[in-house]
């Protein structure tokens, strides 16, 4: 059975993401707990859950309106509040029945407790620990872009018409691929790499 959040509810997530906080209100009373967690979400591509299947056995049954619609759940301010926005296609039989090597999970491990440990010897001195939690000044100090970088953060952010959060959000992403290469400064390829991780901006913007 498929259950779908109302937008209404799903718009309820915009505090606690942007806040780390939530508050609730009563007629005698007012409440603030602490909500700092970490979302993942999954959603079809469209109602029949076939957009884009190379399969023709499983074609998409929907219109374009039905498939606005099925999307439009997700509001753009809530999208800028989510970091990575990841399409995963089916994936093909010969590629389930692959024996390809791939990295090992102990040793993604241990890049990202090195990546983590970067981090927050950067941060430490601000009370901060993780690159998700820097504010504007962090971001300028930390996120510096060579002359490469900015032209195409320019070109991105003028075609996509991307609000302030996405460019913030891109910039904090760039900076955790960098630390995880091992790499103290953002370069192009790994803002090119941020961009490829918000797909629901070029697909709404």
């Amino acid at each position: 059975m498929r259950y779908e959040f109302k937008k209404n509810v799903l718009e309820m997530l915009r505090q606690p993401l942007e806040d780390g906080r939530i508050s609730i209100s009563r007629a005698a009373l007012s409440l603030t707990y602490p909500a700092d967690f970490m979302l993942v979400a999954a959603m079809n591509p469209c109602p029949c859950g076939f957009l884009g299947n190379t399969n023709q056995k499983h074609p998409c049954t929907c219109t374009p309106m039905m498939i606005q619609r099925y999307r439009s759940r997700l509001s753009g301010p809530l999208l800028d509040r989510i970091d990575l926005h990841i399409e995963v296609p089916r994936v093909p039989h010969k590629d389930l029945s692959a024996t390809t090597s791939a990295e090992s999970s102990p040793t993604i491990r241990e890049r990202v407790k090195q990546a983590r440990h970067v981090q927050r010897e950067r941060l430490n001195e601000f009370g901060l620990h993780t690159n998700s939690q820097m504010q504007s000044r962090h971001i300028g100090r930390f996120c510096q872009l060579d002359d490469a970088g900015e032209k195409l953060l320019e070109q991105i952010t003028s075609r996509l018409g991307l609000s302030a959060r996405s460019y913030t959000r891109i910039l904090k992403l760039s900076r955790t691929i960098a630390d995880l290469a091992g790499q103290p400064r953002i370069e192009r390829h790994h803002l090119a790499e941020a961009v490829q991780y918000r797909g629901l901006d070029r697909k709404t913007c």
